[in-house]
């Protein structure tokens, strides 16, 4: 049986990423909906993956996506680690640069007009932030430092009615990481957000007050 997913303006396998499917599909329903009342924002792009669904999501609404991103890789993206790219890597610089690659996303997608790119650490991006926000996607460092950051910095700028997801929540650690799973505690033991269906590692918030 075919899988009838949203009609997206790139195929999302063609850009590199480690979003399933599953969770992709779930963040463009989100989207599309949350879009409706103000503009969305993902921390933690890469080349573009999350950003094509949530993006596709925005331009449907006619509603922008902040797109936040240092783009020079997280622990894990960097030479002799796990999830090292070559082909993102900079000789040149002798850092990583995803941003290349994430542009050439948006061109091929047609989003540009509906994207906008912050290319920053998530904390000085946020620094004096002011707009409330429909839709916060967290998918940035999975140090407790970096996630812990990038809940603090955005989350209160989900505003009610509003939805924060969160990547990569692994209840069991020995399937993974914690720190994206503590800050989802953390939104629920704050009292401002409620827990809703859950995507594979996608965790999914609801702010209500």
């Amino acid at each position: 049986m075919t899988r009838m997913g949203p009609q997206l303006p790139v195929a999302a396998e063609s850009v590199p990423g480690f979003l399933h499917p599953d969770e992709g599909e779930r963040l463009y329903a989100l989207a599309l909906t949350a879009s409706q009342q103000g503009p969305c924002l993902e921390v933690g792009s890469y080349c573009g993956k999350s950003t094509v669904y949530i993006g596709a999501a925005c331009q449907v609404a006619g509603q922008l996506l902040y797109a936040v991103d240092h783009h020079r890789g997280s622990e894990e993206h960097q030479p002799g680690e796990e999830y090292h790219d070559p082909a993102l890597y900079d000789r040149a610089a002798g850092r990583m640069d995803s941003f290349r690659t994430f542009r050439d996303t948006l061109l091929r997608a047609g989003l540009e007009d509906t994207v906008v790119p912050l290319v920053a650490p998530s904390a000085l991006a946020g620094r004096h932030w002011l707009h409330p926000l429909a839709l916060v996607f967290i998918d940035g460092g999975h140090s407790r430092e970096a996630a812990f950051d990038d809940y603090r910095t955005w989350a209160p700028h989900v505003q009610p009615g509003g939805v924060l997801a969160i990547h990569d929540i692994f209840p069991d650690p020995a399937e993974g990481g914690q720190a994206p799973y503590e800050i989802y505690k953390l939104a629920l033991a704050s009292g401002l957000f409620t827990a809703l269906q859950t995507t594979r590692t996608l965790g999914v918030l609801q702010r209500v007050r």
